[in-house]
């Protein structure tokens, strides 16, 4: 089982514990070091305060099942407004939001793809884009984050 699986599986009844929900985990090399990171939601947002809880109610655990042999350093943040969609439901969630499709190699020059979300389908995503609609294929997508308008 992958260490984000493991993790996911104990910290989540913990988060939502301290009255939020978790919306990711992520365990990624930057800068040569190595970070596990929970991110949060909660309806009306998610604070400081949040993530002091979950930190120090899923620290301890951490500790105990040591799901991770090198070392790391452990993070919990907000999802944030412009976060990530990964999952089906995820982008089940937010049909007809704002959301920017980034690709891994440029189609007609571009690389980023803002618009609606219209459709996602075994990983397909379609949005809406100056009145038309664009599918981009599931290998062609590099992520799909909310955007926020103002």
């Amino acid at each position: 089982m992958k260490i984000t699986d493991q993790v996911w599986e104990f910290a989540e009844p913990l988060v939502k514990a301290c009255g939020c929900s978790l919306w990711d985990v992520e365990y990624v090399r930057e800068g040569g070091e190595w970070f596990l990171r929970l991110y949060l939601d909660k309806e009306g947002g998610v604070d400081i305060d949040d993530c002091e809880a979950v930190s120090r109610a899923v620290d301890p655990v951490l500790d105990e099942k040591d799901p991770i042999p090198e070392s790391y350093r452990f993070e919990v943040c907000s999802a944030g407004l412009e976060r990530q969609l990964k999952r089906p439901s995820d982008f089940e969630r937010y049909l007809g939001e704002p959301v920017l499709v980034k690709l891994y190699r440029p189609r007609d020059g571009q690389k980023e793809f803002p618009g609606r979300l219209v459709r996602y389908e075994d990983g397909a995503v379609t949005i809406e884009m100056r009145g038309r609609e664009v599918t981009f294929d599931k290998a062609e997508v590099a992520l799909v984050r909310l955007r926020v308008e103002f």
